[in-house]
């Protein structure tokens, strides 16, 4: 998320009521999380096993629960509880803001569009020209959708990201700022859920299609030309590359990268990033040729086994 202009260090600071390393007026732009950082954001880090991710990242200021060295070109903010001050910056800039009607005053809706009865528009929505919103529909806040957009009923655009920071009191919850953006052309089937960023977006690419009752988790980017199946469950921050097929049932971890055109057959479970333009299925999901053969093989062996 990028602030409405730029603050200096000391600001922020202020803000959370926390120590700072680097000149007092060193540029803060924004806020993100650690996989879609950019120089100008803060991102934070509580824990000493990703220290080095977070100093060594884009990211420019570090939200820190340790005093250590300060990386050349870049500022520290010091706070016992990172993940708190994280969210106090979000919804500083960002906070929840109330609707009173089921399509808000503030939001932008092109020319031909239709909404059907029952659907909520948030607040500071943008919808383009000639889509078809069904009943039911729930569009929050930030979100922006392109033209020739069809969402069927039932589908939720832009709920809180499923990031949570586990307490001796139970679980807290990191409050999202970002939003959802569905580019021209894509067909969203019923009951989907696709979850804001938590400080960035959320993308669906031009010309995408989605079946009914598929989850895409927070700050996940689908390309252009995907076509996705029903019952697939894509974490976080998850690449999806252009024209990738995947087909029902499919698990995704979060963070991994699938690359374009690649093919995801039934139920394949996806642990880690896998190459384009080769097709894979099972779990941990595989090249589809590979794991034939090594099924042939098996077969053979049992096979010879039992005339023994």
């Amino acid at each position: 998320m990028k602030f409405p202009k730029s603050y200096k260090l000391k600001e922020i600071a202020t803000i959370i009521d926390a120590k700072y390393i680097g000149d007092e007026n060193f540029v803060v732009e924004g806020i993100n999380e650690i996989h879609r950082v950019e120089a100008g954001d803060i991102v934070f880090v509580d824990h000493p096993k990703y220290y080095d991710k977070a100093l060594n990242s884009d990211a420019t200021i570090i939200l820190i629960n340790k005093e250590v060295d300060c990386p050349e070109g870049k500022a520290l903010l010091i706070s016992d509880d990172p993940f708190r001050d994280f969210v106090k910056i979000g919804q500083y800039f960002a906070p929840f803001e109330l609707a009173n009607k089921h399509i808000s005053s503030s939001a932008e809706i092109g020319e031909g569009t239709i909404i059907q009865p029952g659907a909520f528009i948030g607040n500071n929505v943008k919808i383009g020209r000639n889509c078809v919103i069904h009943s039911n529909v729930s569009i929050n806040d930030y979100a922006i959708i392109g033209d020739n957009v069809i969402i069927r009923s039932g589908t939720v655009l832009g709920a809180d990201a499923f990031y949570y920071k586990k307490r001796e009191t139970g679980f807290d919850r990191l409050k999202s700022v970002g939003n959802v953006i569905i580019e021209n052309n894509v067909e969203i089937g019923a009951n989907c859920t696709i979850d804001r960023g938590v400080s960035a977006s959320t993308i669906i690419g031009e010309g995408s299609i989605l079946d009914n009752l598929i989850q895409i988790g927070h700050d996940t980017i689908i390309g252009k030309k995907c076509l996705i199946a029903s019952q697939t469950g894509i974490a976080g921050c998850v690449t999806v590359e252009d024209e990738v097929s995947i087909w029902g049932q499919v698990g995704i971890t979060s963070g991994v990268t699938i690359g374009e055109k690649a093919v995801l057959l039934a139920q394949a479970g996806v642990s880690k990033s896998l190459e384009g333009g080769k097709t894979y299925f099972g779990y941990p999901a595989a090249e589809s040729r590979e794991l034939y053969k090594k099924m042939a093989i098996t077969d053979i062996i049992i096979k010879e086994y039992r005339k023994r």
